[in-house]
């Protein structure tokens, strides 16, 4: 069982000891608001909209508020919220498009799919389930779905100055699977939201049932959060990766269920070794030069091993296990975005959390 588990529909959740260990005077702290008559805020807790802060991060607070596209910032300790404040645009409760990071999301959906024999397993072609179309290169029956969550497929990307054409053409499941190949399968990284569109593709053709309707039954039930509908293909495939709608504490739930080993109240969710493998460096990014595994980057922050997913603009899901973090961040995910942005993220973590939490 996770050292603080998290209660479902209570405002109230002191949590065992352990979560009182984690920072100084977080106990007293937590005597003091149950005898002002204050409730503390728990990831399943109905987020108040005045903001909270435990730990009085004024620097925090002004660090964050100085960065115009940043809409929200959450961290929990141990499945306990200490800060959470919308600084613009949505509340905490609001559902809202994370872009890339639904790749994080729908890798978590297609460890639940394998785990319940609905997909073999990493190692199965995807021409096992997707009819390769006339013209594809005869290589793909090299490429696993395993390959598709790593980024790893070796086909050209259908991201970066390639997602226009992708996105208006009649099929993109066809479009993605007729790309050259540019790299070996299981090869250099190749960040592509074409191959996770074809993570979708698989889920839908295997189970008989939409992606959208796999992720409310295996993700948003056992989580008890919101997901709702997001865009579609011509041909009624959910988009796999990319514009996905959660909220800010959604959110925290997701990072919360691989922080404990795939678990939630109890429940096995996805299995731990899922999260394990999900957490294995298998590409590296060209970009931050961070690994990549399924759906998962995996760098340091401030000495700690820290996975993260991300998508554009600044919608990030960070996880640091050693220390019980859960951060969110969401952000303006309209044109333009800068990856300096990210970047001047990850500093709030560097120098404002994780300092006060080792």
């Amino acid at each position: 069982m996770p050292r603080c588990s998290i209660r479902r529909k209570t405002g109230f959740n002191p949590g065992p000891k352990p979560c009182s260990k984690r920072f100084p005077g977080f106990r007293g702290l937590w005597l003091g608001l149950l005898l002002s008559g204050q409730l503390l805020a728990t990831v399943h807790a109905a987020a108040p909209e005045a903001p909270i802060d435990k730990l009085g991060w004024a620097d925090l607070t002004e660090a964050a508020a100085q960065l115009d596209r940043l809409h929200a910032l959450v961290v929990a300790v141990d499945g306990e919220i200490i800060y959470g404040r919308a600084f613009r645009g949505p509340s905490l409760r609001q559902p809202v498009n994370i872009k890339s990071l639904s790749k994080t999301v729908l890798s978590a959906v297609v460890g639940a799919a394998i785990d319940r024999n609905v997909l073999e397993s990493t190692d199965q072609p995807i021409t096992d389930i997707l009819e390769a179309p006339a013209g594809a290169s005869p290589r793909l029956r090299e490429v696993t779905i395993g390959n598709l969550l790593s980024l790893q497929a070796g086909l050209e990307r259908t991201s970066g100055p390639n997602y226009g054409p992708s996105v208006n053409s009649d099929n993109w499941v066809d479009y993605a699977l007729s790309r050259p190949f540019k790299a070996e399968p299981g090869g250099r990284m190749l960040y592509s939201t074409g191959s996770t569109h074809l993570l979708s593709a698989a889920l839908t053709k295997a189970s008989g049932r939409s992606t959208l309707e796999l992720t409310r039954d295996w993700l948003g039930q056992p989580l008890d959060i919101r997901i709702p509908s997001w865009p579609q293909d011509p041909q009624g495939i959910h988009f796999g990766g990319n514009d996905m709608r959660l909220s800010p504490l959604a959110l925290v739930q997701i990072g919360e269920l691989y922080r404990n080993g795939g678990q939630m109240d109890g429940v096995q969710v996805i299995p731990k070794d899922w999260v394990r493998q999900s957490w294995q460096p298998r590409g590296q990014s060209r970009y931050t030069s961070d690994g990549y595994g399924y759906g998962w980057f995996i760098t340091r922050l401030a000495g700690h091993r820290t996975y993260y997913g991300r998508g554009f603009g600044g919608q990030m899901l960070y996880v640091i296990p050693d220390i019980g973090v859960t951060a969110v961040i969401t952000a303006d995910p309209t044109p333009p975005s800068r990856p300096y942005f990210m970047r001047k993220l990850d500093r709030l973590l560097v120098d404002f959390v994780i300092p006060a939490l080792e």
